[in-house]
């Protein structure tokens, strides 16, 4: 890859390694992440309420606002944030809204908000038919605290550090098979490193799992549950199922498909003898008892095990792929990495591991695989200059919160220089969601995206295949790069 200039500002002089070590904690680039100016908000009575105005309303047909929505999500936003403010409601097929927001103060009262108060969006998502309603993800009040606290111990910071190696394994392995000189799609790629992680950590099934074992047929099943969602009857199917509670056609055949090795490996791992011996989340939860010692029944545990195999599978994968899509295409930041971790220090004096979480925090901020969550208020609630009705559903664009030019300056810019001596805000960098509902397996992701985006870089010299950007496209919930993040590797090392 030819040489290209260093990430660091004109008439800027990087600091020397001694000098960046004394002021770790203090941003280098202060300039690339501001503030947006305070705006009230949380529960009010509904007398304060009555003063307020309501939210401006998209002025489109509801049929139009849904397809519009669900197939350009990103423009659609863009659009109506600045036409009507960073405040609005969509009519979707969504009960009663949802009202649209992207002010940090807003996402920070819902956040903090009492569960009762602003109970997660998650329970009517289209992901409940496919997840069921026990899992950590869709279940919402005291079903969700419960199973969150079975499912805290396998993702504490100690048990994640024993994931590291299996991870370089898994990564060096792919790598291994990857072309040189032509061109492919990532993402694939990365789905079969964060695959092979999870069938390791989830399982405890290193490698490939032997033929003719039910973890074999649940790797296959999964393989090909998330190749099929990127047809074009995934989205139709996806709106069908929004506020249902049970799959219906070609939903419930293709989780039949997963439903049946998965069940198959609950039963012989309810009956193995070394159930105490195993490290694996698996083994773990059926070892796991609630306060009252109740034990996880088979449905429940499909349910976890659905979820972090699916959803922890799916974003790590595609926030891989989007670092490289974006690094292939912005020099600077590719250049810097690549110094980072084959030198040992970056252009501004960073460390290896300081230049990679920031590249990783960047990625996370400028293309957030979930681009969207939600609560639903139960009271009266204000967001700045409008009230909203109780029962109205809230959706947090974490898109347009990652590219306000007040947060962050030249949003549309990739710079991950922004985090460097600087840990990214609580709610104005929510890629995870946050409050009690933050995702479980973020040390987990982080980790993952970590080891592997530090072997790519050590090992490969990558390129884009076209120099134009992928555009997002939305699959399911996720917000993924249309072509798979297509590269040529120029050379391996």
């Amino acid at each position: 890859m030819a040489s290209t200039p260093s990430a660091v500002e004109p008439g800027r002089e990087a600091p020397s390694q001694p000098e960046r070590a004394a002021e770790v904690t203090a941003p280098l680039y202060p300039e690339l992440v501001g503030a947006a100016p305070p705006s009230p908000a949380g529960p009010i009575d509904a007398a304060e309420a009555a003063t307020l105005a309501t939210p401006p309303d998209i002025p489109l047909p509801q049929l139009s606002q849904t397809m519009r929505f669900s197939i350009r999500q990103i423009e659609f936003v863009f659009r109506y944030r600045r036409e009507l403010g960073e405040t609005f409601r969509m009519r979707g097929v969504i009960p009663d809204g949802p009202v649209i927001t992207s002010h940090p103060d807003h996402v920070k009262s819902l956040f903090t908000a009492k569960p009762e108060l602003a109970p997660s969006l998650t329970g009517e998502s289209p992901l409940r038919p496919i997840l069921g309603p026990n899992s950590v993800l869709t279940a919402v009040g005291p079903r969700h605290m419960r199973q969150r606290k079975l499912l805290l111990p396998p993702f504490h910071g100690e048990a994640i550090a024993q994931y590291v190696e299996m991870i370089t394994e898994a990564a060096e392995r792919e790598i291994d098979r990857w072309p040189v000189g032509e061109a492919f799609a990532l993402a694939p790629r990365m789905q079969a490193i964060t695959l092979d992680v999870i069938m390791a950590g989830i399982f405890g099934v290193e490698g490939k799992p032997a033929p003719g074992t039910p973890e074999a047929a649940l790797r296959l099943a999964i393989r090909k549950t998330v190749a099929s969602s990127t047809w074009p009857t995934a989205q139709l199917t996806e709106l069908m199922h929004v506020g249902r509670e049970e799959p219906m056609g070609l939903l419930k055949f293709a989780l039949g498909m997963i439903d049946r090795p998965t069940y198959a490996v609950i039963r012989e791992r309810r009956a193995a003898t070394d159930l105490e011996e195993r490290q694996d989340i698996l083994s773990l939860l059926l070892q796991a008892r609630t306060e009252e010692g109740e034990a996880l029944d088979d449905k429940e545990l499909r349910d976890e095990l659905l979820t972090l195999v699916l959803a922890g599978h799916e974003t790590t994968a595609n926030s891989l792929a989007w670092a490289w899509e974006r690094l292939v295409r912005n020099p600077g930041p590719h250049e810097a990495l690549l110094a980072a971790v084959r030198g040992g220090v970056g252009p501004d004096g960073e460390s290896t591991e300081e230049r990679v979480e920031a590249t990783i925090v960047e990625t996370m901020r400028s293309r957030p695989v979930i681009p969207i969550i939600g609560r639903r208020v139960q009271v009266p609630w204000r967001l700045g200059d409008y009230a909203i009705e109780p029962g109205t559903a809230i959706a947090m664009s974490i898109l347009l919160v990652h590219h306000r030019e007040d947060v962050y300056p030249d949003p549309f810019a990739f710079r991950p220089e922004r985090f460097l001596g600087r840990k990214p805000g609580t709610y104005d960098w929510i890629p995870f969601g946050g409050g009690i509902r933050r995702c479980l397996g973020a040390a987990l992701a982080m980790a993952e995206q970590r080891v592997v985006l530090t072997t790519m870089a050590r090992r490969l010299d990558l390129e884009a295949e076209t120099p134009a950007p992928e555009r997002a496209m939305h699959r399911n919930v996720t917000m993924i790069p249309a072509k798979g993040a297509r590269v040529v590797i120029a050379a391996k090392h």
